[in-house]
Order: structure tokens, then C-alpha cells, then sequence
């Protein structure tokens, strides 16, 4: 006789001896009720069609002054190849390199363009984050919503800017020559060190921009401690998958079609993982015990009171016969009992 395990047991036990598990579970349901491969691949298409306009229009505006500090645009594209893995790094280096020769035709058309591109990526975004929040989200006015898309793009890359900052101060530049500054680069041990160093400098560079996006970017206010630990997630995710992405696009940009379509493919599989890395974090954050305490409730649906009018017609024959040998029968009855009396 084979005896089947009861899954929903085991599952019930485990969630009360690992607390770590049971998060784990609610974050996996939040973003499963809520549809988060939709968004996600919502926000891949959004990114997929914003992002070439908006590096465009900003390395041309960077252009002006990366063209006067050549090292700036070396370490600039060093960074992209470190965090964008396979020949997308490439292109993405291409597109820098095409738009700071271009910087002075990117007229008021393509600012435009990138800016249409640009908020519908940031509205589309902060609609899937507040969706992971649960939050409640009453409509505002068209020109009030994109005046505030607008701020939180410009914030983002403000973000993204100090990260790429941070990131700059790695094993092969700033760090290594401060260390030959105190005469410590030839310590035995000083490489691994400094390769060590520049992961959890990237983790934390990258850290700063998923917290900043989980709680800042939904339309409503979100508890940022728990923001905290779910930006700390998606940043270990995205390192993790970083190198795991490296030798899978290698693998698949070496075939013919590899050659051609590399590039997009890479650039979809790339946008549609982070996407989905960020909104699980984001359901993570918004699974917290303080976040679930202060979550909102929504009232009880309002009670429905429907009035029914019923017309008695009166008895039918059957039932007038009925009461009237019921009432001759009573007052026999009484006639009986009252001459006993007597």
C-alpha cells in the first residue's frame, strides 16, 4: 500500500518551525495574487522601448562633459561591462559611444521622445510596486500624476548616479591606488581582498537603489525599514543572477541566430529577471510583520436589506371548513363544561 505524503501538512509545519520560510511563502503569494509576471513583463516592455531614448538624450547631455575627462568615460564603461553581462555590455558601450558624437543633435524632438518614453516606464513601474503593496491608490489629476512621474524618474536617476558613484571605487581603481599610497599593495592577500571588497561595494552601491525604488516609488507611503530588507534582497538576487546571466548569454550569443538576435534577446531575458527580481523583493518588503500591521483593511461591503411583501388572500374552502368544525367543536366543549358546573 503506498502511502501518500499529506504536502499541505508538511507545509503548515514547516512554516511554523521557519519564520524565514514563512515569509518566504506569503512574498511568493502576494506576488502570485497580484500578478507580478504581468507587471513584469509590462515593465520589460516599457523598458525595452525607454531605454535607448533616454541613454541617448543623457550621455549626449553627459557628453559635454565626459568628452573633457576621457578617464570619467573609461571607468563609465567599465561599469557597464561589470554589471551588464555578455555582448549587451557591448552595445550598450556602442550606444554611450554614438550618442556623445551625436551629443549636439539630439534636438528638442528626441528630449521629447525620451521624456514620452520615460514616464510612461516610471508610471507603468510605480503602478506594479504600489500593486505588490496592496496599497490603495485614489486617481489625482492627469497633469498632477506626471508632474510627480517626472520628480521619481529624476530621482531615480539621481539614485542610479550615486550608485554608479559608489560602484567607481572599486578593486581596479580608487581603492587600489589608496592602497599604494599607504604602501599596502603588496601585501600578500591584497587581490582578494580588493576583489572581495568591490563585490560588497557593488552589493550595497546596488542595495541603495532597490531600497530607494521599493520605497519610494509606489504611489503611496510604505514602511521603509521594510524597505530596507527587501532592497537587501533583490540586491543579493541581482548579483547572483549577474554572473549566472554572464554564461548564459555567452552560451546563447555563440549560435548564428546568437549573432543577430543577441543582443535583444539578452536585453529581454536581462529587464524581464530584474523585473521579476524587483517585484518579488517588493512583495517581500510588503510582507513584513510591521508592514502587514499597518497594511490596509478594507471595510466590510455594505448590507443589503431587501423587503418582502406577502398578500394572504385568506383561508381557502378547505380551510374554512376547517376552522369552523374547530370552532363548533370548541364551544361544545365549553357547553359541556359548564353544565357540569351547574
Amino acid at each position: 500500500m503506498i502511502v501518500v505524503p499529506d504536502f499541505q501538512a508538511i507545509l503548515s509545519d514547516r512554516r511554523q518551525k521557519w519564520p524565514w520560510f514563512d515569509h518566504t511563502v506569503r512574498a511568493a503569494s502576494r506576488y502570485q495574487a497580484q500578478k507580478g509576471d504581468y507587471y513584469a513583463a509590462g515593465m520589460t516592455y516599457f523598458s525595452v522601448l525607454a531605454l535607448f531614448p533616454l541613454m541617448m538624450v543623457a550621455f549626449a547631455v553627459a557628453g559635454f562633459v565626459l568628452v573633457g575627462h576621457p578617464e570619467w568615460l573609461d571607468e563609465i564603461r567599465t561599469e557597464i561591462s561589470d554589471n551588464i553581462p555578455g555582448s549587451l555590455g557591448e552595445t550598450v558601450n556602442s550606444l554611450i559611444e554614438t550618442a556623445i558624437e551625436s551629443r549636439t543633435s539630439v534636438g528638442i524632438i528626441g528630449l521629447l521622445g525620451a521624456l514620452y518614453a520615460g514616464l510612461g516606464w516610471v508610471a507603468n513601474l510605480r503602478a506594479a510596486l504600489t500593486a505588490m503593496w496592496e496599497s490603495v491608490h485614489e486617481q489625482g489629476g492627469f497633469l498632477v500624476t506626471k508632474l510627480k512621474d517626472f520628480a521619481a524618474l529624476l530621482g531615480l536617476g539621481l539614485a542610479m548616479a550615486v550608485s554608479l558613484g559608489l560602484s567607481a571605487l572599486n578593486g581596479g581603481s580608487i581603492m587600489r591606488s589608496l592602497l599604494e599610497l599607504v604602501n599596502l599593495d603588496t601585501v600578500t592577500g591584497v587581490g582578494v581582498f580588493l576583489r572581495i571588497f568591490s563585490v560588497l561595494l557593488a552589493i550595497c552601491a546596488t542595495w541603495l537603489v532597490f531600497t530607494w525604488v521599493i520605497s519610494r516609488l509606489p504611489r503611496e507611503p510604505v514602511p521603509f525599514r521594510s524597505a530596507l530588507k527587501g532592497g537587501l534582497l533583490a540586491a543579493v538576487g541581482f548579483e547572483i543572477f549577474k554572473q549566472i546571466a554572464a554564461i548564459y548569454l555567452a552560451s546563447v550569443t555563440n549560435g548564428p541566430a546568437g549573432v543577430v538576435f543577441g543582443p535583444i534577446i539578452g536585453l529581454l531575458v536581462f529587464v524581464f529577471t530584474t523585473s521579476r527580481f524587483l517585484l518579488f523583493a517588493t512583495a517581500f518588503a510588503a510582507t513584513t510583520q510591521e508592514a502587514m500591521a499597518l497594511a490596509f483593511v478594507p471595510p466590510p461591503d455594505p448590507a443589503v436589506i431587501n423587503t418582502r411583501l406577502e398578500v394572504n388572500a385568506g383561508p381557502s374552502i378547505g380551510g374554512g371548513i376547517a376552522l369552523v368544525g374547530a370552532g363548533v367543536l370548541a364551544a361544545m366543549g365549553l357547553a359541556g363544561v359548564f353544565g357540569r358546573r351547574r
